[in-house]
């Protein structure tokens, strides 16, 4: 059997182990929190490095990928300094292949619902998922991502793929250089909701991004709305449901009750494929037309 690991630097409530199978090809899959210790995680990366067969990175990104061009998080890197053996992934291929797909696929099943109630997303990181983010824009959306309120506290909007390009060039090599948690909540910061920014929750039909930032800030009241994302565990969606969301799209499977991250979905892909490196996006893509992998929607309410 193939043994697939996320090592996350976010909390261990939201560890998880499957078994499945892809490609007939049985894999095990299994998340590992260190709440917030970045140390703990390098380390169990060193332990289990080359008795896995892939590893990825959970609660952080190595670094983010816009218009194909790759700016590391510098702060995320030593991560990863004692892999020498096993590949290593952070879900930035399945964010550039599967996650584009979902605007589409959100279409085709509640179209008529979208167009009663406005095509308008509100994207918690948009540079965090640039494919995501373009698809959106390419299906018509009206747009609003929220970048610089989530990862910087600065409450301004960013309405354009142009802005968020802008964006990118000029604070990505500046903002690659901070200490990832002031970007992104870590360990036990991950459990806590804080509601704000709730007029662009109000605003928007669809809120789209990592399921952490979405509820990072969620208002109580979510009655109608339609969340794109993914890792969300029994009490994400039990959460979702209570503040009266009525429809979760989460672009990876749901297994065993719950959707695990890009980057530990990759890592299973990696595993499976028996290469022993990461893939290029083409056979990420390949591998996800023959699994006939594609988004899940689930009615809430």
């Amino acid at each position: 059997m193939k043994r697939a690991v996320s090592i996350s630097i976010g909390s261990s409530k939201r560890d998880k182990a499957v078994e499945v199978t892809l490609l007939g090809e049985k894999v095990s899959i299994e998340r590992i929190g260190t709440n917030g210790d970045m140390e703990a995680a390098a380390l169990k990366y060193k332990e289990l490095d080359g008795k896995v067969d892939a590893f990825g990175v959970g609660g952080a990104d190595l670094g983010a990928i816009v218009e194909g061009k790759f700016y590391p998080f510098h702060s995320v890197q030593k991560l990863v300094r004692y892999i020498t053996k096993t590949p290593v992934v952070d879900g930035g291929g399945l964010k550039n292949t599967l996650e584009n797909k979902a605007p589409k696929y959100l279409g085709s099943k509640i179209g008529k619902y979208l167009d009663e109630h406005g095509r308008r997303v509100m994207v918690t990181a948009g540079v965090d998922r640039w494919g995501l983010s373009k698809a959106f824009v390419e299906e018509g959306y009206e747009t609003v991502f929220c970048d610089l309120m989530f990862a910087l506290d600065i409450p301004i909007p960013i309405r354009t793929l142009r802005g968020l390009r802008f964006l990118a060039a000029l604070l990505i090599p500046v903002v690659t250089r901070f200490p990832f948690e002031w970007l992104y909540p870590t360990g036990e910061k991950q459990e806590q909701r804080i509601p704000k920014y709730v007029k662009w929750y109000e605003w928007a039909t669809v809120i789209a991004g990592d399921c952490l930032y979405i509820k990072r800030h969620m208002p109580d009241n979510m009655q109608g709305k339609v969340i794109v994302t993914n890792t969300t565990t029994t009490e994400d969606v039990a959460l979702f449901k209570k503040c009266g969301v009525k429809y979760l799209l989460t672009t990876t499977p749901v297994l065993d009750g719950r959707s695990f991250g890009t980057n530990m979905m990759e890592a299973a892909l990696v595993a499976v494929s028996g290469k022993g490196r990461p893939l290029t996006w083409p056979e990420l893509s390949e591998m996800l037309d023959k699994l006939g992998f594609e988004p899940q929607l689930q009615e809430l309410n």
